[in-house]
């Protein structure tokens, strides 16, 4: 506190000069309508930028939430469109019955340089994860669950020459099976198309549905060029995917509901 009087002592002179100052650029303004509007503009231009910046440092702290709420609204979207085909007869989204079930996941660990390759998931036994889930994001599919501890799941890539998907030609529904070459984790290769095909480069790749694995439709790529087998009866055809698999971090995972069913009348 004494050093506080001291210092107003030693700074009298200034100090009674910055009052009187201010009362006369108080008083200026108050009696000159062109001051006041000047003033009045120059503090909402000062005011402005404060909150604006302030919006922004909000904004960028909030990022990580409203990332979560981007990838919990995809989840709940793609959740109908692939449920769309189960109940064609209503118009109701809300009515439809679902045969799949979505949940998001992270991806903590990615391989794509090798030949066998294996992903790692933040999500396990106590996110009900099970063993053959398809995991995809929103560029499309990315590989299968297979093995589960409480917390954390590994994912075969379909970049594992060991991975093999039912996929077809969207335009004509005629299907193949989809593997990798080990050769360039942008290109797949689709195998079994017939002849009879019209395939043409550019045509997209999807999931034919006909695994308890994976929907029908799910995105994989677009032809980028093909040849005929040994035997000329069928496609080997290169598909170049739409995901990049070496910059995955968010995905989703595809739960079939009707598969025990599925797996039990097929088993038998």
């Amino acid at each position: 506190m004494q050093q506080i009087i001291n210092f107003i002592i030693r700074n009298k002179n200034f100090l009674l000069f910055l009052l009187l100052f201010c009362i006369a650029i108080l008083f200026t303004i108050q009696s000159h309508s062109y001051h006041k509007s000047k003033f009045i503009n120059s503090a909402n231009f000062l005011t402005g930028g404060v909150y604006n910046t302030a919006n922004h440092i909000s904004e960028y702290v909030g990022l990580k939430s409203q990332n979560q709420l981007l990838v919990d609204e995809n989840r709940r979207l793609k959740s109908m469109l692939y449920n769309l085909n189960v109940d064609p007869e209503t118009n109701s989204l809300d009515s439809i019955h679902k045969a799949y079930y979505f949940s998001n996941a992270k991806i903590i660990k990615n391989s794509f340089s090798k030949s066998d390759n294996i992903l790692l998931i933040n999500k396990g036994t106590n996110d009900s994860i099970q063993q053959d889930f398809g995991v995809i994001t929103t560029e499309g599919i990315v590989g299968i669950i297979d093995k589960i501890s409480a917390n954390y799941a590994t994912v075969i890539s379909i970049l594992n020459t060991t991975s093999s998907i039912s996929a077809q030609l969207k335009k004509t529904d005629h299907y193949g099976t989809l593997n990798w070459d080990a050769k360039n984790p942008a290109v797949v290769q689709l195998t079994d198309i017939p002849k009879i095909a019209n395939v043409l480069v550019g045509d997209t790749i999807v999931t034919s549905g006909r695994s308890s694995i994976f929907p029908k439709d799910v995105p994989i790529g677009l032809v980028e060029n093909y040849k005929l087998d040994a035997a000329e009866n069928y496609y080997e055809i290169n598909v170049r995917l739409f995901n990049d698999m070496t910059n995955l971090e968010h995905v989703y995972i595809i739960e079939n509901i009707n598969k025990p069913e599925i797996t039990t009348l097929l088993d038998e």
